[in-house]
């Protein structure tokens, strides 16, 4: 695993070489630069998870280096300022830029280490938070105790601790992201950054940019290939990638090294690729739509989400989880389930599978006004038509025709008795049958007469 990467910019070579031992000594990979042209070319040859920066240098100053690094108040990586002149324009000039904090000289290690940590951690948050508007699931491992899904997270847990590029198919909204951030978590990767990047969505003028960065006229533009460096990249319909981004991307993993686009040195790379398709890759690879040799890089280890239809005994338990997280995340009313409401939800294919089940559950706490969801609100919500509907069985037409018939006979017997206050012989007269062979009947299906009558004078 690679350790956080930081960058001390600093024109005071005893303030660098003693925050580099410090740092070093805290389990992080340091590099320093003298000046800024120097702390240029460090953040050009390898991306920084956080930098340090003085503000007073002799070619140009760190405010001035914390501008050509901000994009509309943005900087891609924390930046933490540091200054024995400060002021509080600087430093209100500073934040302004994107800068995460502002410390001032002589250095307290223990507020550098703990602004650090802080700076890591938000930074690590906002990535998080990203992933989330993008649509992940805020879940921590794939929910389930089927057997299949317990096979799933045991076979995950087995992979984890290895770098190999995992492959996990599936169908959509089977919940493969979900997987694979449960993947990273339990890998040796887990304290660095999990970046998530659904292929369709590249940019198609220039896709190759947000994998892999640009770099123009000596401004670096990362792209998630080194966001991603000493953690997770995963990569969402690979299927999706077109063949010369494909062909990059070999080169760069077989490499363990890069070129940002317009770049003319390498980068050195340390990424866990977990890729992820719903589509059939083998098939993509026949009809010439994906490289064969960046499919075998790929799948290495395949991993199977299943379809929730295939997993249906885990519905009650994904249907807890979701009800208590829209209450708790959205402030949405609790409403129970129905058992109907629950039939027609095990009958249902599911076609988009975990996700799918997520909205429906989410769309009937916003829309309801009772406390319990029934049967009709969710054939409602899916939109399923009365044909759609799971059948409704008639009662006694699951028994055996003979049983059947048997209890009809009885119920209807005893319904003409009641109606004719017991007596045997105006029933024989009304349905037809011979009073001898009708008292054998009720005899034979356990009726006395006797007792409707005397329920009758009563």
């Amino acid at each position: 695993m690679t350790a956080r990467h930081i960058l001390v910019v600093d024109d005071e070579p005893d303030i660098r070489v003693l925050v580099k031992e410090i740092l070093e000594d805290e389990g992080f990979d340091v590099a320093t630069a003298e000046n800024a042209a120097a702390a240029r070319d460090a953040r050009r040859q390898r991306r920084p998870d956080l930098v340090l920066l003085d503000i007073w240098m002799p070619d140009t100053d760190g405010i001035s280096l914390l501008k050509e690094w901000s994009v509309d108040g943005h900087v891609d990586v924390p930046v933490i300022m540091m200054s024995g002149h400060g002021t509080v324009e600087t430093a209100v000039e500073a934040t302004r830029l994107g800068a995460y904090d502002f410390i001032e000289k002589p250095l307290s290690i223990a507020k550098l280490l703990i602004t650090i940590q802080r700076a890591l951690e938000t930074a690590d948050l906002q990535q998080e938070n990203l992933g989330l508007r993008r649509g992940a699931i805020p879940v921590a491992e794939p929910i389930g105790r089927s057997r299949l899904m317990e096979q799933l997270r045991a076979s995950t847990v087995r992979l984890a601790p290895h770098k190999t590029a995992v492959f996990i198919t599936g169908e959509s909204g089977a919940g493969k992201e979900v997987l694979a951030r449960y993947l990273h978590q339990h890998s040796p990767r887990a304290g660095n950054p999990f970046v998530a990047v659904g292929v369709a969505g590249l940019a198609r003028e220039n896709p190759d940019a947000e994998l892999f960065g640009t770099e123009v006229d000596g401004h670096v533009t990362y792209g998630s290939l080194e966001q991603a460096n000493g953690g997770s990249l995963f990569l969402k319909d690979i299927a999706d990638m077109d063949l010369s981004t494909q062909a990059r991307l070999l080169s760069a993993l077989e490499q363990q090294s890069m070129l940002r686009v317009g770049g003319r040195e390498p980068v050195s790379i340390d990424v866990r690729i977990i890729a992820a398709t719903r589509r059939d890759l083998q098939l993509e690879v026949a009809a010439g739509r994906f490289r064969d040799d960046l499919y075998y890089h790929l799948n290495v280890v395949p991993l199977h989400i299943p379809s929730l239809h295939d997993r249906i005994e885990d519905l009650d338990e994904l249907l807890a989880h979701y009800l208590d997280y829209f209450v708790r995340s959205e402030g949405l009313p609790r409403r129970d389930i129905s058992p109907a409401a629950k039939a027609r939800m095990r009958d249902y294919a599911w076609p988009g599978n975990v996700r799918e089940l997520r909205n429906l559950v989410q769309r009937l706490l916003i829309l309801g006004n009772t406390d319990t969801i029934e049967g009709f609100e969710v054939s409602s919500a899916l939109g399923l038509r009365p044909s759609q509907e799971p059948e409704v069985v008639p009662p006694g037409f699951d028994l055996p025709l003979r049983e059947a018939r048997e209890r009809f006979e009885k119920g209807y017997l005893e319904y003409q008795l009641t109606l004719f206050e017991g007596s045997v012989s105006r029933v024989a007269e009304k349905v037809g049958i011979e009073r001898t062979h009708l008292y054998r009947k009720l005899r034979s299906l356990g009726i006395d007469p006797r007792h409707i009558k005397d329920a009758a004078r009563d």
